[in-house]
């Protein structure tokens, strides 16, 4: 590709009006790419995901960037799967996993091995992306200041139109890793929705199964130069309304980590209650609604 093309200005933008300005983290990193350069990359998507699609290459459990798929998907996949099993008797345990920066780690190297290896691109194809990844240099400006341009080593381009696919050809990997511990995983991006379901006197053993598969997939994203951040993943029973007063208390151990049990969990925007009540949920959208029928009146 041409430099002009793989070259992005960085517009740092506060997150929520009335933070700290001089706290770094207080801010939202945009990147911005020239026109032609997503133009081009739009072209050879189409291409990408004709042929994804045409082999059935990409996880089934991967709902991101698909067409007639969203974050919808996933959730309907996730309660069908978990209400199915409590209609049975049956309890689920949900694991919503977390990853530090997961965009921003995506290692080149191992990227283009995997579009080789696991995916069969080679020749010109895979040259196209080894020029696409290399060379990429980035600035910030800031009102009207710009930083010295510095080199992108690492993560798939931001704000473009190929990142996204290619950082879910990157974690396809994920899925296959979790059904071979026999549970169940859905994904949006780097959202991942890992659960199993058991007889309630089997939830121990159901745990240790998530533990092990956590530690597993721990392991392989260190391999990759990703990152799970146990300390924010989040755990919660799932049991019937009637079997509350069963509810388990089993705590998930992921390496050194312990992940206490919550009574409910922000799923891709849907809060979710242990007993899959939906009321948290429609709760918050009952106070948003009131509110803003006040505005309106004010």
């Amino acid at each position: 590709m041409q430099p002009a093309f793989q070259s992005a200005y960085i517009c740092p933008l506060i997150k929520k009006s009335g933070l700290d300005e001089e706290d770094a983290k207080n801010y939202r990193l945009i990147s911005n790419l020239p026109v032609a350069s997503k133009l081009l990359e739009r072209l050879v998507a189409q291409q990408l995901i004709k042929y994804l699609s045409d082999h059935n290459l990409l996880p089934d459990r991967q709902s991101a960037y698909r067409v007639f798929r969203s974050t919808e998907t996933v959730i309907a996949h996730v309660l069908s799967d978990i209400l199915t099993a409590m209609d049975k008797g049956d309890i689920a345990a949900l694991t919503l996993l977390d990853l530090s920066a997961a965009f921003d780690t995506v290692d080149h190297a191992t990227l283009l091995r995997r579009l080789q290896i696991s995916f069969g691109l080679g020749g010109s194809a895979l040259s196209w992306f080894h020029s696409y990844l290399s060379q990429r240099r980035q600035h910030v400006v800031h009102q009207s200041n710009s930083s010295p341009s510095s080199d992108v080593e690492f993560a798939v381009p931001q704000g473009s139109v190929l990142g996204p696919i290619l950082f879910i050809m990157y974690m396809a990997d994920v899925t296959r890793i979790v059904e071979r511990h026999g549970l169940s995983v859905q994904q949006y991006a780097d959202d991942t929705q890992l659960y199993g379901v058991c007889h309630p006197s089997n939830s121990a053993s159901l745990c240790r199964d998530l533990g092990d598969c956590m530690s597993s997939v721990a392991s392989w994203m260190s391999a990759n130069r990703l990152q799970l951040n146990a300390a924010k993943t989040e755990f919660m029973w799932c049991v019937p309304p009637r079997r509350r007063h069963h509810l388990p208390t089993d705590q998930l151990t992921v390496g050194s980590v312990s992940v206490a049990p919550v009574d409910s969990v922000r799923d891709l925007g849907v809060l979710l209650n242990s007993d899959i009540s939906m009321d948290a949920h429609l709760t918050r959208l009952a106070s948003s609604c009131f509110g803003v029928l006040i505005n309106l009146f004010l």
